[in-house]
């Protein structure tokens, strides 16, 4: 099966069950994606994502007892091949905050379009950046703890150090939400060679996506 083809199954991780039977329907109508199975609370979704072995989830925020930002650890646990997307109407850059250091590979609004979802969730499954155009200027605000400027004083602790100059300049263009042909023409080289310095940074900054890189910019002031 090519990746055009391949289905991609998801877990989807809701509250109300109007809501999930809607966004189950129109998941559905993309034949690339099979929605596995659903859950209304975090012990479901646990449960369900261990069984299901989803390949994503896509996962509220404001559930009953454990919220969603919350229960991430545990369904990265039960299933560490899954990628797990935020579906929430929260803007709070504290929840998006903790669902990327929790693990999550995306943060996505519930005002998105279906189209636009389902473009979101090929992203994510290629390991790219998926956080809400509404959210991404807050990205910066939701990774500057107070006191950043003490940092400076200690740059080998720094997991950036390992990057050449150029190298971080790729990343603060995945630190802005750019996507490969736009550092490409913003540093005046090749696409082709940006994607190969994005997989050595990712690579050395041992992480898995996009989303990831961009929070360890964040957090360590390379903006």
């Amino acid at each position: 099966m090519t990746e055009t083809t391949a289905k991609i199954r998801i877990l989807v991780v809701d509250d109300h069950t109007l809501f999930r039977r809607g966004l189950t329907a129109l998941l559905q109508r993309d034949p690339q994606f099979e929605v596995v199975g659903d859950a209304g609370d975090a012990g479901e979704a646990q449960r369900r994502a261990q069984s299901l072995q989803p390949d994503l989830i896509l996962l509220d925020n404001h559930l009953p007892g454990v919220n969603g930002v919350d229960a991430l650890p545990a369904l990265r646990e039960v299933a560490p091949a899954a990628r797990v997307v935020m579906l929430t109407v929260s803007e709070d850059e504290n929840d998006l905050a903790a669902a990327l250091r929790n693990g999550a590979c995306g943060y996505l609004l519930k005002t998105i379009e279906g189209d636009a979802l389902a473009a979101a969730i090929r992203r994510a499954m290629r390991g790219e950046s998926v956080v809400a155009e509404e959210m991404s200027g807050k990205l910066l605000a939701a990774f500057r703890a107070p006191g950043r400027a003490g940092a400076a004083a200690t740059p080998v602790a720094s997991p950036l150090a390992q990057l050449s100059p150029r190298e971080q300049d790729i990343l603060r263009g995945i630190a802005r939400g750019e996507s490969n042909k736009e550092i490409a023409r913003a540093l005046g080289i090749a696409e082709t060679t940006v994607k190969i310095h994005v997989q050595h940074v990712l690579r050395k900054l041992d992480v898995s996506s996009r989303v990831h890189a961009a929070v360890l910019a964040t957090e360590h002031g390379l903006t």
